[in-house]
């Protein structure tokens, strides 16, 4: 296993470096491979009901699937928003950022930080079961994505136990910060990309239905 020293150094700016030019190459080849595919796509672009599509979409229950399935809407969105959130707001995570750069966010109280992480949990053995019991969503996944919703949960898991003291913190802080950085070089080359890939693939289908059909797709 690598040494922490290494993770929190070299392998922490190779994995951003992989993250943030993986998302940008995969970007620039789904628009080229879009304008030699469906050229006549963007002959009906309208940003109006684009924007509309992504804003719909990003409004708890602001479509009408989502009005169809309150429960799983109501856990989608917590676990997104936690997702995105614990990292950003921890009080660890931004005393590091402002050792190495001078800066920080703002850092939420570690009970709350606990409280929020223990919620994450739960939302996402919810999703993980609902793959599993919903025959419709079962046949839709694969191995690979099961395993990757684990992946997303260990850094979180491994966190807490760390910070708790729950079990060896070397073994545990090195699985937390290598299983984060794992995280983020597979995010480009795999679904969880559609954390930047969402908003183009909604703004794409606002064109279709609203700007070429005159139909709402939300």
């Amino acid at each position: 296993m690598p040494s922490i020293y290494f993770l929190t150094g070299p392998g922490l700016w190779i994995s951003f470096i992989v993250f943030f030019a993986g998302l940008a190459i995969r970007l620039i080849w789904l628009y080229t491979l879009s304008r030699k595919k469906d050229p006549v796509f963007y002959n009906h672009i309208d940003f109006k009901w684009g924007i509309k599509s992504i804003l719909y979409w990003l409004v708890p229950f602001g479509s009408r699937s989502m009005r169809l399935a309150p429960v799983f809407t109501i856990v989608a969105f917590a676990f997104h928003l936690m997702l995105l959130g614990i990292p950003l707001f921890l009080q660890a995570h931004n005393l590091m950022w402002e050792e190495a750069f001078g800066f920080g966010l703002w850092s939420m109280p570690d009970g709350l930080a606990d409280a929020l992480t223990i919620a994450l949990v739960g939302a996402g053995l919810f999703l993980f079961i609902r793959r599993i019991i919903r025959a419709e969503v079962r046949i839709l996944n694969s191995p690979w994505d099961y395993t990757l919703l684990v992946l997303t949960l260990l850094p979180f898991i491994t966190g807490f136990l760390a910070f708790h003291q729950i079990g060896p913190y070397k073994l545990l802080i090195t699985l937390h910060v290598l299983s984060g950085e794992v995280l983020l070089i597979l995010i480009p080359i795999t679904k969880l990309s559609h954390m930047v890939l969402f908003f183009f693939s909604r703004l794409f289908i606002g064109f279709e239905m609203g700007g070429r059909r005159g139909a709402r797709a939300w």
